[in-house]
């Protein structure tokens, strides 16, 4: 049985919206991890500095407890993270059993497009070549569910439930 999501890949991939819209078509809650970075990550990322694992691990740490606490709790979490290496996601299931992982992938070009388009956002595009270079592809993994970003937001939707329904 699923208990929660997380919704992975680099930035600019469409985690947010797709966790957001996954949550709301369950009625499950949304979490964000960007909403747990501590003040020095953001300030780093805003200046494009890459995090290191020393950087993420507090962080990592923190939103392993927030799942562990839902689950326990008995409420069913989708959180959209990024997740690039087979390490944090491992820190991040073992707190909550049940839990799959959504791949958003696709093309470098692809992801640049979006990430020069998006307005607002902390994460610079120029740290796009960094997060695909640490990416772990985490295809082989149990409980993966890929989906390719270019999918409409809805039909990726209906794949990631069509394909928990049979993982």
């Amino acid at each position: 049985m699923t208990t929660g999501y997380i919704v992975m890949g680099v930035c600019g991939v469409g985690k947010s919206t797709i966790a957001k819209m996954l949550a709301d078509r369950l009625g499950w809650q949304f979490f964000d991890a960007d909403d747990f970075h501590p003040p020095a990550n953001i300030s780093k990322l805003k200046h494009a500095i890459p995090l290191n694992d020393e950087d993420r691990r507090p962080w990592l740490e923190s939103l392993g407890k927030m799942l562990k606490f839902e689950i326990a709790a008995g409420r069913h979490p989708v959180l959209a993270c990024s997740a690039l290496k087979r390490r944090y996601r491992e820190m991040l299931r073992t707190n909550g059993d049940g839990i799959k992982i959504v791949y958003l992938h696709g093309s470098a070009e692809f992801i640049m497009e979006r990430l020069q388009a998006r307005k607002g956002h902390f994460m610079p595009p120029a740290l796009l070549t960094t997060q695909l270079d640490a990416l772990e592809d985490p295809s082989g993994e149990p409980d993966v569910i890929p989906v390719d970003i270019s999918l409409t937001p809805e039909d990726a939707i209906e794949w990631i439930l069509e394909k928990s329904s049979t993982h």
